[in-house]
């Protein structure tokens, strides 16, 4: 078993957080697990991705060239990553943000309101948790409970968000999974 996916957005729409979260939960199931942050040149509100990969086996490398997953939260990284996903893959797609269509055929899309899911919870801020909830959804890469065990674990000095992105990662993870159920 293996799952690689690349988180991308511009920075500061905690694309890096979501990765790692991911990454931090497939740790604490057992999984091996490599985690790669690529930053454009002015961090915040420049290019953000990452790219994770959970294994049973030895990870030979943590570059992933098609990826079996994206996320994208904006436009460039839907153009630049939704070409990259291997077919029969899902890319995530936030359409809060996104406005292009992806015309790829051999993939499976998610469309997910991320910011307006999260700003409808009480914070823009969480939509990175809404995705993130969504891609564990969609393909099962780690457990809803373990990554909100983790995601308690990580905000647990900043308990004022623990709520809130508990909320944001059901949200994704309900609508991703109701949108997997729509396809049968």
């Amino acid at each position: 078993m293996q799952y690689e996916v690349v988180f991308a957005g511009f920075g500061g729409q905690g694309v890096m957080i979501a990765g790692q979260i991911l990454a931090h939960s497939a740790m604490e199931e057992g999984y091996n697990v490599v985690w790669l942050p690529s930053y454009g040149p002015e961090m915040r509100g420049g290019t953000a991705n990452c790219s994770v990969v959970i294994s049973d086996k030895l990870i030979a490398s943590p570059v992933v060239p098609t990826p079996g997953a994206a996320v994208v939260m904006n436009n460039p990284s839907l153009e630049k990553f939704g070409a990259t996903v291997r077919p029969g893959g899902v890319v995530i797609i936030n359409t809060s943000l996104v406005n292009l269509e992806c015309t790829r055929t051999d993939i499976r899309q998610v469309p997910v309101a991320a910011n307006d899911v999260a700003i409808e919870l009480g914070s823009g801020k969480a939509a990175n948790m809404v995705v993130l909830g969504a891609y564990v959804g969609a393909t099962g890469a780690v457990s809803i409970e373990n990554l909100k065990a983790f995601m308690q674990k990580k905000f647990a000095h900043k308990p004022q968000f623990v709520d809130l992105n508990m909320e944001a990662l059901q949200a994704g993870y309900d609508r991703a999974r109701a949108a997997m159920q729509e396809e049968k």
